[in-house]
């Protein structure tokens, strides 16, 4: 099977523009292409995660990968799926955070020589003059069309700021400094995207009289309409110091019962007829399943070692033998309420009481009534049936 019938059978696409062109290109290694990532926090989550998974594919065929660090745009802040306006960041953070993205990515994407390059538009978008990119680039727009657009539309009830209104722009003027610089013939993106790559490749046809392509990636969604990665804690991180490879591997044990063969097909390098055996087995198996799914994507995100090790701590917590995962505390008093806060079991003394009058804690094998409950050094706590940690006293 080809790259881009693989692609489909995945279901990783949501929109192509020129579909007949992009196979050509994709199946014959001619695609150029770059996916940007705004730095907006100094680790990458699963959200990035599976446009790094495409990109590995698309490399793994032959087609070139740009990783585009959005360095200058993230001065603006992409309003696509926001409500509010972004937090503004400093300069230093912006740069601190494309550091760290740069040695995450290193781990998927292959770079050097006629392989994946990666790129700062910083560099270009920093140094543009207001008058100049007014006159050459905001003449290709219309804001009758940008006002169409859909990450347009949802903020205008709660206000749209005029520095956010140029993110299409900038995001425009990118895919055109990259094919005139770097022969960029392709965008990849996810599909709330979509708007701001079109108008990328009308730039670059206006402009350079070039053909341009886009394609959108479809967002993963659980059953809650949620966009992957986020939790009630918030993202799951691929930094391990953010979110431990035990955390990253039972947040893909525990997805949903209908989600779990979207995942493997979307984010797994599990060959595709193996997938298709996989979806014809008997609804009981669904549990290997999403191990098998776990297991994969720590091992990708964290290698084979710390996925075995988490497999084996996942198996323990429910009874399986090995060793629990554990954290050590320095609490002055070692009741439950403070443990829970200082193990990051809980993020309140207040979430600690309001989950244990709830019933929500266990210490060992029994339910835990008493806010004072004393923790000994080596107790299990588990919080509902997916955290399981075992205490050790400082």
């Amino acid at each position: 099977m080809r790259i881009y019938e693989e692609l489909r059978k995945r279901g990783l696409i949501a929109q192509v523009t020129d579909e007949e062109e992009i196979k050509e290109l994709i199946n014959n290694g001619g695609a150029r292409f770059y996916i940007g990532f705004d730095p907006t926090a100094d680790s990458l989550h699963v959200g990035h995660f599976m446009a790094l998974c495409l990109m590995k594919r698309l490399q793994m065929a032959g087609n070139k990968p740009v990783v585009l660090l959005g360095g200058g745009t993230g001065y603006i802040g992409d309003p696509s799926g926001r409500t509010d306006m972004r937090s503004m960041l400093t300069p230093e953070t912006i740069q601190h955070n494309c550091d760290c993205f740069k040695k995450q990515m290193e781990r998927f994407i292959e770079f050097g020589d006629d392989k994946a390059i990666i790129v700062n538009n910083a560099s270009w978008l920093l140094d543009l003059k207001y008058v100049e990119l007014l006159r050459d680039v905001g003449a290709c727009f219309t804001v009758n069309n940008m006002l169409r657009a859909e990450c347009y539309k949802q903020r205008m009830e709660k206000g749209l700021s005029f520095l956010e209104f140029n993110y299409m722009i900038m995001q425009a003027y990118d895919f055109w400094h990259l094919s005139e610089n770097y022969g960029c013939n392709m965008q990849f993106g996810g599909d709330d995207q979509w708007s701001n790559m079109l108008a990328g490749t009308e730039l670059i046809r206006k402009k350079s009289g070039k053909d341009a392509y886009a394609m959108t990636i479809t967002l993963l969604l659980n059953s809650e309409g949620k966009k992957m990665g986020k939790t009630a804690k918030g993202a799951v991180w691929l930094d391990e110091n953010k979110t431990p490879p035990y955390d990253f591997y039972q947040y893909w044990r525990n997805v949903d019962d209908a989600d779990v063969m979207k995942c493997i097909k979307m984010l797994t390098f599990i060959p595709v007829e193996q997938i298709d055996e996989m979806e014809a087995w008997d609804i009981s198996r669904v549990n290997e399943k999403k191990e098998i799914l776990a297991f994969e994507l720590t091992k990708l995100v964290h290698g084979e070692e710390k996925a075995e090790k988490a497999q084996a701590m996942a198996k323990a917590a429910f009874g399986g033998g090995g060793e629990l995962p554990s954290k050590e505390v320095s609490v002055e008093t070692a009741t439950i309420i403070p443990v829970l806060v200082a193990a990051g079991i809980c993020s309140s003394n207040g979430e600690a009481r309001r989950l244990i009058q709830q019933g929500g804690v266990s210490l060992n094998d029994d339910k835990v009534t008493d806010i004072n409950a004393p923790v000994n050094d080596g107790d299990v706590i588990h919080k509902g049936k997916k955290v399981h940690v075992k205490i050790h006293l400082k």
